[in-house]
């Protein structure tokens, strides 16, 4: 099995894209939506600019409208687009293998398998469901309730991981990629060691 893909999301800063890189995630993750973490568009554009090449770019949207999503492509082209909140699959759709579509859950949701096969195309991301929350909850779910999928699809698993907890999720569940925001801060900032800390038990797992 190949190593899990590792996205950093919640990057605000030029700083916290490069701090990501150097640490060996493959992706970061850029917040377009309200929350503690959503980044000018300004720090957008610096981004596009000058960051690092190994990395890549995925766009954060919670029912965005057209033009929202039409602006951030243009900065970045070939950006993964998440969509976090209750958009269709008709708007989804649009984006291809490119979208990828969040689901949240807990250990109470039921049709899990069908709410995904709405979405064929996108990469899937199941986080833990809170009320009021689109993401960023702190929180994990029962990681053997998509076990089942992930052996069909595309699965990123995100919710509550750390550098203490990701290897056994990765060896649980087999995803495809981890997804990771408040467990690589510190203070409510990226933490460089964290970063290193967590994508070493993604390889180690």
């Amino acid at each position: 099995m190949a190593d899990a893909w590792i996205k950093f999301c919640g990057c605000t800063s030029l700083g916290d894209v490069v701090m990501a890189a150097e640490a060996g995630a493959d992706a970061f993750g850029m917040i377009f939506a309200p929350s503690p973490r959503r980044i000018s568009f300004e720090s957008a554009r610096e981004i596009a600019r000058r960051a690092p090449p190994t990395i890549a770019p995925v766009a954060v949207f919670v029912n965005p409208a057209d033009s929202d999503v039409d602006a951030v492509r243009d900065l970045f082209p070939s950006a993964f687009l998440q969509f976090s909140g209750d958009e269709t699959p008709e708007v989804v759709g649009r984006y291809g293998d490119h979208a990828i579509k969040a689901i949240h859950i807990d250990d109470r949701t039921t049709l899990v398998e069908e709410r995904c096969e709405r979405f064929p195309a996108a990469v899937v991301l199941f986080d833990a469901r809170q009320d009021g929350m689109a993401g960023g909850t702190g929180r994990t779910f029962d990681w053997n309730q998509i076990v089942p999928i992930v052996a069909k699809r595309r699965v990123v698993i995100a919710g509550g991981l750390t550098p203490e907890n990701v290897a056994e999720c990765v060896r649980r569940a087999h995803p495809f990629g981890v997804d990771v925001r408040t467990g690589i801060e510190t203070g409510g900032r990226k933490d460089p060691a964290k970063m290193q800390e967590f994508v070493r038990a993604v390889r180690g797992a």
